[in-house]
């Protein structure tokens, strides 16, 4: 697999690839939540939007909701983002993580990996006819994938049935495989017991958050994670390698990139986290 971008190194542990092989467990961030996670020789898409800059009204209701979406163009073809790809993981159906231009460019035999029923027969009406719900474990092409529900939101949120429904649910996904480093992918979540737990059970070597602490106007707090999550996460696991993304691309994210690399540079942790820009890709070191 040949990548065109020219990377520098992230932070100690990892290294930038370019021209070469892909690394055991590589990940190159796309945009926002899209991103190319390479696992014992398995390349999954996670969170397709691939929309032009700028085609989408910014989500009604929420912080910024005047910009449009995305932000930001894709920093490649999409033809290049699907190059070498064998599955998707699709967190949920939300707009910023499966677009329409996905699900029109994106050929409709490939294996498509949901949370759940809903979002299955969501996906299968826009004519893909390969998906699995992470109702239980699947191994596909050896590697291992755990459904981690998330919580999109506060319970404040979700005891309000219209915004409850609005926010609806995502997962996170754990990746396993032997001899291969454990990987959490946490999705849009913030942080709950649950995510705790699958962080003492599963001890992940790789964390893959959400960060860009995205808010309505209705609440003050946000629907995803932020910055005290990534510097709750490298407390919690100080031998895991973190990579900070969903940020910079979407109307109602309040974090940028700037914010969370101040904050791992003051918090002295940025041996341990990563916050990628669009198209670069992180080699993890066996």
């Amino acid at each position: 697999m040949k990548w065109r971008k020219t990377l520098l190194a992230a932070f100690l542990g990892m290294t930038m690839m370019t021209g070469s092989a892909f690394a055991q467990v590589s990940y190159q961030h796309v945009r926002n939540a899209t991103g190319k996670l390479a696992y014992n020789d398995t390349v999954f898409l996670i969170d397709p939007m691939l929309a032009e800059k700028g085609r989408y009204e910014g989500f009604a209701g929420s912080f910024n909701s005047e910009v449009r979406n995305p932000k930001v163009d894709l920093p490649e073809s999409k033809e290049d983002v699907l190059k070498d790809v064998d599955a998707l993981i699709v967190t949920h159906t939300h707009l910023d993580h499966w677009d329409e231009v996905a699900q029109q460019f994106i050929n409709k035999d490939i294996p498509v990996f949901v949370q759940d029923d809903k979002d299955a027969t969501e996906i299968r009406k826009e004519g893909f006819r390969n998906i699995q719900v992470l109702d239980r474990d699947i191994e596909f092409q050896g590697v291992r994938l755990t459904r981690v529900e998330g919580t999109h939101g506060t319970e404040e949120m979700y005891a309000n049935p219209a915004y409850s429904a609005l926010l609806g649910e995502s997962m996170g996904v754990v990746f396993a495989a032997p001899g291969e480093k454990t990987t959490y992918l946490m999705g849009d979540t913030v942080w709950t017991a649950r995510v705790d737990k699958t962080l003492q059970n599963r001890q992940p070597d790789i964390l893959i958050m959400n960060t860009g602490y995205a808010k309505s106007i209705c609440y003050n707090d946000s629907i995803i994670m932020g910055t005290e999550d990534v510097g709750r996460a490298a407390t919690r696991m100080p031998n895991a390698k973190i990579v900070a993304v969903h940020m910079d691309a979407i109307n109602h994210c309040t974090i940028s990139r700037k914010n969370m690399r101040d904050f791992v540079h003051s918090r002295k942790i940025d041996k341990q986290v990563a916050v990628p820009d669009d198209g670069q890709i992180i080699n993890f070191d066996k």
